[in-house]
């Protein structure tokens, strides 16, 4: 027999910064700071980056070696500026102008695919070019699209008294309009930003409680129109091409993936140094925006790639934290769906740098250059750090007085206080509104529904009931987890038509 070697205890030291670090993740406001600091973080390191990336080409074209620094430093200040709007903005405003905000996103997808309006570049009428600056509405309706949706799936539920949202409820008008926005993207062309929205709207299907079986359905044709995609376009073909065989065509197709893995090689672990990297000079085409990641392996080393994947790292916990602790459905869905959002988006941009992916030309949140990227990145920033206001001990302790340096320097308002008995007196609201419009004057053949009891509950269950019964106890874990759950007790199994 051999023995185990005992675990060696833990030093009085350690257990103190563990205990640090604890007690200050408990702090009522550790949710807000965490995403300020992680925010600013990545810009200021993503402005340094594009200087150092940008400098050379542009240089080389006949501009100032900060041109493109300075636009991005430019749309980070109006990104700073929608970021503070954005902590003001109250709830209540916030899913007010949801829907409206989203059909003008609509609207613009519309009018930039029209000759004349939208100015097509690289093959793809995808800017609005305003002259002192363009605007890519594509990436606009990536943050309505998350608003307008958390929207309408929390107000879903809020319509029915006992909360129960039948699949019909989630996937219509939802999908029909998330399908809408990305084939508008697709006539641009804009795979990528096709990519994104898919991420958005299944995270939203998700958290929102559509039934497994149908969400891996939706999933895998999502997954097959994005491949049928992939291979419908040569551009977009010689990518996947490049990725399955890389040696085929090294100073072709595959010529920037190879020369991003160089670059990689190059920077080992410690980097070569900032502002030191070899790849910009005019071998790695795209380096200050799709492939900045391989810049900053190559000038900062594994730890400066190593930062980058902990921060997006750290964001993802900061985010679905807030989804958890939140108690408005809104909120969780909203925390949820942003952050699957970011974090997906940040990992295929890094996966398609390292090569674990095909090239798909996703950005690196707030760290690739692009103005409209980068200041609507902020805004959602902005929106979640909003949210993490409004966790219940944050706000106990904002209308405590304990408002911290931070928020009295910038003079925010105190959070609005989110009820149950609000929320249950709307729906309450709601439910007396459909069985009135139910009960038509002169309709004799039409009866009202039963207001309460066994016969009510039946009547108003969702026409996927024979579905729900079908469902495994494995996927009630699944969606016990997912944010929409409320901390409220709730009849599950009439909720899911199980009700015997």
């Amino acid at each position: 027999m051999t023995a185990t070697r005992p675990a060696a205890p833990q030093t009085p030291r350690r257990r103190a910064r563990a205990g640090w670090f604890g007690a200050w993740l408990a702090r009522p406001l550790a949710s807000f700071h965490l995403v300020v600091s992680i925010a600013a973080l990545l810009t200021v390191l993503g402005l340094v980056m594009v200087l150092s990336a940008s400098s050379v080409e542009a240089y080389a074209v006949g501009k100032s070696a900060y041109s493109l620094f300075i636009q991005q430093a430019a749309f980070a200040a109006v990104g700073a500026l929608a970021f503070y709007v954005a902590l003001r903005i109250p709830l209540r405003v916030l899913r007010q102008l949801s829907f409206p905000v989203f059909a003008l996103s609509v609207v613009l997808l519309v009018l930039v695919l029209i000759p004349g309006i939208g100015t097509k570049v690289s093959g793809s009428r995808r800017w609005f070019d305003l002259g002192f600056v363009s605007v890519q509405p594509s990436e606009i309706v990536k943050v309505t699209l998350v608003v307008w949706g958390a929207h309408l799936l929390a107000s879903r539920r809020a319509e029915y008294a006992d909360g129960h949202v039948g699949y019909r409820e989630i996937l219509m008008p939802l999908v029909p309009a998330g399908l809408l926005v990305c084939f508008l993207v697709v006539l641009e062309p804009n795979l990528s930003t096709t990519i994104a929205l898919g991420i958005v709207l299944a995270a939203l299907l998700w958290f929102g409680g559509l039934p497994l079986r149908m969400f891996v359905t939706i999933a895998v044709s999502g997954v097959v129109a994005a491949g049928v995609l992939a291979l419908s376009a040569g551009y977009r073909s010689d990518r996947m091409r490049a990725f399955f065989n890389p040696g085929e065509d090294p100073q072709g197709i595959g010529y920037q993936s190879r020369q991003a893995l160089y670059s990689l090689a190059d920077g080992g672990i410690w980097g070569r140094g900032l502002g030191q990297s070899r790849a910009k000079w005019s071998y790695l085409p795209n380096a200050h925006n799709d492939f900045i990641f391989a810049i900053i392996g190559e000038e900062l080393g594994f730890l400066g790639c190593a930062l980058v994947l902990g921060l997006f790292a750290l964001f993802a916990y900061t985010g679905l934290r807030i989804a958890t602790r939140s108690v408005d459905p809104f909120l969780r869905l909203l925390s949820a769906t942003a952050t699957t959002w970011i974090t997906g988006q940040a990992l295929i941009n890094i996966g398609y740098v390292v090569g674990l992916l095909p090239v798909t030309g996703l950005q690196l949140p707030l760290v690739s250059a692009g103005g409209s990227s980068l200041a609507i990145t902020l805004l959602m920033f902005g929106i979640v750090a909003n949210a993490a206001r409004h966790e219940p001990e944050a706000v106990a302790a904002l209308h405590a007085g304990q408002d911290g340096r931070f928020s009295r320097l910038l003079r925010l308002p105190k959070p609005e206080i989110y009820s149950a008995g609000r929320a249950r007196a709307a729906r309450a609201r709601s439910a007396a509104k459909r069985s009135a419009k139910a009960v038509k004057p002169g309709a004799k053949s039409r009866r009202a529904l039963p207001p309460s009891g066994r016969g009510g509950a039946d009547a108003r269950r969702s026409i996927d009931s024979d579905s729900s019964r079908r469902r495994s106890a494995s996927t009630e874990s699944w969606r016990s987890t997912r944010a929409w759950e409320p901390s409220y007790p709730m009849r599950h199994a009439r909720e899911r038509g199980n009700s015997r």
